[in-house]
């Protein structure tokens, strides 16, 4: 099993810049993070130094987040947010910046919250222009757009993964063929999708997948999802790309599951 770990819900004990050697220390090679900025657009010695954690580290960027807004504050995503195009745009550029610094190579892109004032008709308009840009522009350095069904805030409209799909199947239809579901197993069970139906239906095609046990989105072993089962099956059914973990629990003991899970291999 191959993983990669989300530095920015898990070893968050640390600051930014200290969590990809942290990552390497606790046995990874492979990172992800969301969006490490507070700014859609930030500067060259941000990004520089953000890369030199990376490499320093020698642990490889395999997710990256398009910026997303105020996620502490429950902003989740600036795709659909009627007035945030020019910024969205611009951020396109920051991501591919960051990609062809690191060779990253996938971009989980938060769709937005419904907001008052502005239609859905309207949001989702402007999110398949957003989409469609973004799959261009990351076409030429080889990337992905993740399109990822979100738990626990209500007014993010794709809940389930064939809302989410309904999504891809349109970018698609603009001839932007590097989109894909992300699978976050965590979100899409809290959410009450049929996980198990879906990995048999759609296990090849997803773009990616992340984990974390339910209730209480802590690790492996937490909850009472059989993450294990659904990941194997996934493979099984042609999945070739990494398991992200993504769930929250302190550095101490977030990795104790999978030593135990590595002894008994």
């Amino acid at each position: 099993m191959s993983y990669t770990l989300n530095c920015s819900i898990l070893l968050t004990e640390l600051p930014l810049l200290q969590r990809a050697e942290a990552a390497k220390q606790a046995g990874f090679d492979s990172v992800e993070f969301w969006w490490p900025f507070d700014e859609a657009v930030p500067s060259d010695k941000q990004v520089d130094d953000f890369v030199a954690s990376l490499g320093n580290a020698g642990v490889q960027l395999d997710g990256l987040n398009f910026f997303a807004g105020n996620m502490p504050a429950g902003d989740r995503g600036l795709v659909s947010w009627v007035g945030r195009e020019t910024e969205f745009k611009a951020n396109i550029q920051a991501v591919i910046a960051i990609a062809e610094a690191t060779g990253c190579k996938a971009f989980n892109a938060l769709y937005g919250n419904r907001h008052d004032g502005v239609s859905a008709q309207a949001q989702d308009e402007l999110a398949l222009e957003n989409l469609v840009a973004a799959a261009q522009g990351v076409a030429a350095i080889g990337g992905t757009i993740l399109i990822e069904p979100v738990s626990g805030t209500e007014s993010y409209p794709l809940k389930t993964a064939a809302q989410a799909l309904e999504v891809v199947d349109a970018v698609k239809a603009q001839d932007a063929e590097n989109i894909a579901l992300l699978a976050d197993f965590y979100h899409l069970a809290v959410n009450g999708d049929d996980v198990a139906a879906l990995i048999e239906t759609h296990a090849k095609d997803f773009g990616h997948i992340q984990i974390a046990d339910a209730p209480g989105r802590g690790a492996p072993g937490t909850g009472n999802l059989p993450l294990q089962q659904w990941i194997s099956r996934s493979i099984e059914l042609g999945y070739t790309g990494k398991v992200a973990l993504e769930y929250k629990q302190d550095a101490a003991t977030a990795f104790n599951w999978l030593a135990a899970a590595n002894a008994s291999a």
